[in-house]
């Protein structure tokens, strides 16, 4: 803008003129300054929207998009979770296998004729020690959760989608009768160790089940936990 005074012996008039030129100028150059420090923020924020101003309506969608995505997440966490457990599970079974094959071992030894009841008594106390360690296996737990409860829970539900759908991965239940057999058996006898094989036997059957019920279990998780994956890399992307 430019102010030009004429004087005269009335006075001083004052004739107010525009520059277009500078006016456009200036115009442009504010919008360019405007649209410069939207790029500039794009540029920081990693985002195509850096204010609600530069897409209504895709805040929106980005929202429940960026939601669908921690929900995504939090479900691998919790199948992640699950597998842990059931790998925790399966490592403890697997000890309870080996004890269970020494103590089928111990059985039939010690239904050698050419042994003594004084030997089958040596015999028994490794017997009667395995099958302590088994039965202490019953109380593990992980994060404070019984690994074990089968009795009580027949299975457990796992998140495995953003909605809340669950897994139900079935239970290990080490109480029940398949291994209780064994708490009450010794093999101090002949005829004693013969019958504390057959219930040995059952007890290693009922433990070759649950192995692959947990074996089954991780499988499915590990696949949920890849579909979940591929999920988030789609809705993310």
């Amino acid at each position: 803008t430019i102010t030009i005074k004429f004087y005269s012996k009335e006075g001083v008039y004052m004739i107010i003129n525009n520059n277009y030129g500078a006016n456009l100028a200036a115009r442009i150059l504010g919008e360019s300054s405007k649209n410069l420090q939207k790029s500039l923020s794009r540029l920081s924020s990693g985002s195509r929207i850096a204010s609600p101003s530069d897409d209504a309506a895709g805040v929106g969608v980005a929202m429940k998009f960026g939601a669908q995505i921690n929900r995504i997440q939090a479900a691998r966490d919790n199948v992640g979770n699950a597998v842990a457990f059931a790998q925790t599970q399966d490592g403890f079974l697997e000890k309870v296998g080996n004890a269970l094959d020494r103590m089928s071992e111990l059985a039939m030894l010690a239904q050698d004729q050419t042994k003594t009841d004084a030997d089958r008594t040596l015999y028994d106390k490794e017997f009667q020690k395995l099958d302590e360690f088994v039965f202490n296996i019953r109380s593990k737990t992980y994060n404070g959760m019984s690994l074990f409860s089968g009795a009580t829970v027949s299975f457990m539900a796992v998140t495995v989608g953003d909605s809340g759908t669950t897994f139900g991965a079935n239970a290990i239940d080490l109480s029940r009768s398949d291994y209780n057999a064994i708490t009450a058996n010794v093999i101090t006898s002949s005829s004693a160790a013969a019958t504390a094989l057959t219930n040995v036997k059952t007890a290693i059957a009922a433990l070759a089940n649950d192995r692959a019920t947990i074996g089954a279990n991780m499988s499915r998780l590990e696949a949920e936990s890849a579909a979940l994956a591929i999920q988030k890399d789609n809705v993310g992307s």
